[in-house]
């Protein structure tokens, strides 16, 4: 770590460029437990985040900006306003965020109408269409078109931004939504890139994250920590949100490498 930060600091080192993707909290409310989170475990081989605890998501397809698929809620302008995106840009990041989490859990933001939601989505066929967008043999345009389908972009809600650091060889600029699990619908472990998921309260996911127990980044944490505020879903859709872009830093500080986070996100570690 210290001779990438050196290097990206003196210009020898070209930071590598941080593609486009977008991450969805899917959430919900346990009649005992209260507001929870869908977490994902990612596979240990993987090159990117090994072991991690994570929210479904992935990284933009060229297809996702595809213009005729049928659209409800707010346009690709208004999301580009909240992300600070151009519109095809913003188009990009709804339909990856919703083909992500369907393509991870099954959970499929999008209805017959434009004011109804699919309410099951378990079967052979549905699994098809799931490994038919992991291959790409199928655009999210076209999987959406073939089965009459509208995307709900009014079921979701603008949480955050992040970007890799410079230092890091693998980078995503990477735009946050929350939303609320439809009724009827079931998170279920699908995904080849993880081996085990859980809903988890995000105080609860966050403790575990501090004490060592689940490795995970900085961006999940700090979203965890400002969930952990809400008691209901309702409280997370309706909370007003500024989103400005948070880039960790590196520096080199007495001879120790240290990565430090922008002054606006709450303080992830206890010190001392």
């Amino acid at each position: 770590m210290r001779d990438r930060i050196e290097g990206v600091l003196s210009g020898r080192m070209r930071p590598a460029p941080a593609r486009h993707s977008a991450t969805v909290v899917v959430l919900r409310d346990h009649a005992v437990h209260g507001l929870q989170a869908f977490m994902l475990r990612r596979v240990r081989s993987m090159a990117f985040a090994p072991g991690a605890h994570v929210f479904p998501g992935g990284s933009v397809d060229p297809r996702d900006g595809e213009a005729d698929l049928a659209w409800s809620g707010p346009s690709p302008a208004e999301w580009g306003a909240a992300f600070n995106a151009d519109e095809t840009l913003a188009r990009e990041l709804v339909c990856a965020a919703v083909r992500e989490t369907f393509e991870e859990s099954l959970v499929l933001l999008a209805g017959p109408t434009a004011e109804s939601v699919v309410d099951d989505t378990r079967g052979d066929e549905w699994e098809a269409d799931r490994q038919a967008l992991l291959d790409r043999s199928q655009s999210f345009g076209r999987f959406l078109d073939r089965r009459g389908l509208v995307l709900r972009s009014d079921l979701l809600r603008p949480w955050a931004h992040w970007v890799t650091p410079a230092i890091e060889p693998k980078r995503f600029d990477t735009r946050f939504f929350v939303a609320a699990i439809p009724e009827g619908q079931r998170a279920r472990d699908v995904s080849t890139e993880a081996d085990q998921v859980a809903w988890v309260r995000p105080a609860e996911a966050a403790e575990r994250a501090r004490k060592g127990e689940w490795v995970m980044l900085p961006p999940t944490l700090a979203t965890l920590s400002e969930l952990a505020e809400f008691e209901t879903v309702a409280d997370v859709l309706a909370a007003p949100r500024e989103i400005v872009v948070l880039e960790p830093t590196a520096e080199i500080v007495d001879g120790e490498a240290y990565l430090v986070m922008p002054e606006s996100v709450p303080l992830l570690y206890a010190q001392g």
